[in-house]
């Protein structure tokens, strides 16, 4: 690797992580307005024009608050939870690619940050190992809420992690690469892949809400059980750093659905195709998501392990049969 590859590879991850930052920090606003206007209010507009300042205000009150540690936690664990959510969150993003390759200054400049032949193994692995940040939080806080809610995320990963890599062996039978950029170069020689596995689309979709703990399946957090469930101890910046980790985890399946899905930063009949593209399929999905949050109630708990067990993870494992029966027969 020259100087000029290792620049370019911490430039590009600065980017990533100013980017990742700033879509939690906006998501927040973008969220509560959505909200707000579903509910009949305004949501907030009073801190900068058009409430464009309230992330601001937020991430200051936050930074200002105090930080308790309660008595009796494991303080290595406690410290350390928080920290593994926001560094898996940020790490998965670094294998999506946003846009075609552009010629800078005569360099030709990916716009990914690595192309790994496992990429998509990749993102899964960093979205398995952030539910551990959860579940030490739990383990740590010496609180039976906080534990109660580090159980149930151990619950919800396991059954809902099935479901959602099952989902997407269509993906790969049909594309033949675990590569998320020969992924989108698949789809834009043929069709999106939401048109050939619709089933696998809505089941990825229901699994990764699942699995980044949104409601209906909030059960991690359940206020009116748990208090705050796993991060009822933290305060402060270490509240701010789980809060940060749910949000940019979001960005990310987001991201990964656009990519596997959507045709990646392709525009429709490869129209005007480049970043914007994947951003706008991003807004898109995300918006389901706070729909989703303000129209459905939250799940419970039997509920929850009910549908990803006798209901999603059945229906993959069809989806895989038929895809094979399907490929089979078009050969």
């Amino acid at each position: 690797m020259t100087g000029g590859d290792i620049i370019e590879a911490v430039v590009k991850s600065l980017i990533i992580i100013v980017a990742l930052l700033t879509a939690f920090a906006y998501m927040t606003l973008y969220e509560r307005r959505i909200l707000g206007r579903m509910q009949l209010r305004s949501g907030p507009n009073r801190v900068g024009p058009a409430g464009l300042l309230q992330p601001v205000a937020d991430g200051v009150k936050l930074a200002f608050k105090q930080a308790i540690t309660p008595r009796g936690v494991d303080k290595p664990l406690y410290l350390l939870a928080p920290a593994i959510s926001v560094v898996t969150a940020l790490s998965a993003f670094a294998v999506i690619p946003v846009g075609p390759t552009y010629n800078i200054f005569g360099r030709a400049i990916p716009f990914h940050l690595a192309d790994f032949n496992v990429g998509l193994l990749f993102v899964l692995a960093m979205g398995s190992l952030g539910a551990y940040g959860i579940v030490l939080a739990g383990y740590a806080s010496n609180n039976k809420y906080s534990l109660l809610g580090g159980l149930r995320a151990a619950a919800q990963l396991i059954s809902y992690e099935l479901a959602l890599g099952l989902s997407l062996v269509g993906i790969l039978m049909i594309s033949g690469s675990l590569s998320l950029t020969a992924i989108v170069e698949g789809q834009a020689r043929g069709l999106w892949y939401i048109l050939v596995q619709p089933l696998a689309f809505v089941i990825y979709l229901i699994s990764a809400i699942a699995e980044t703990n949104r409601a209906p399946f909030d059960l991690v957090e359940a206020e009116q059980e748990l208090v705050g469930g796993y991060h009822t101890e933290y305060t402060g910046l270490r509240f701010a750093l789980f809060f940060m980790a749910e949000y940019i985890n979001m960005v990310t399946v987001s991201a990964l659905a656009a990519t596997l899905f959507l045709g990646g930063w392709h525009g429709p009949f490869d129209l005007l195709s480049g970043p914007w593209w994947l951003l706008a399929k991003i807004i898109l999905i995300l918006t389901l998501y706070v729909v989703l949050r303000a129209t459905l109630p939250r799940l419970r708990y039997d509920q929850l392990m009910r549908l990803g067990w006798h209901w999603l993870l059945p229906l993959a494992l069809l989806n895989v049969v038929l895809t094979a029966i399907g490929i089979t027969l078009l050969q």
